[in-house]
């Protein structure tokens, strides 16, 4: 699916992660890259790839790779 390639790029990009580092196995706070400043990094990245507003609780909500694609999935973004 082209929407989860993409939300995999927005966690690559966002954290730099290492080639090889699964996107799918991240969690918030499991790398010091994902800390409160790299979360709302990360935000940005999503809403802009995937040209959604996120609410609050969205944003709060968004712990892990698979819970972004549950949030996405509720508006309509094609992941």
């Amino acid at each position: 699916m082209a929407g989860v390639a993409e939300l995999e790029t927005c966690f690559v990009e966002t954290f730099a992660l290492e080639p090889g580092t699964d996107p799918r196995s991240l969690q918030f706070q499991g790398i010091p890259e994902w800390d409160s400043v790299g979360h709302m990094q990360l935000i940005a990245a999503i809403e802009m790839s995937f040209d959604v507003m996120l609410e609050t609780q969205e944003v709060l909500d968004m712990s892990s790779f698979d819970k972004a694609v549950e949030i996405l999935q509720r508006h309509g973004a094609g992941v």
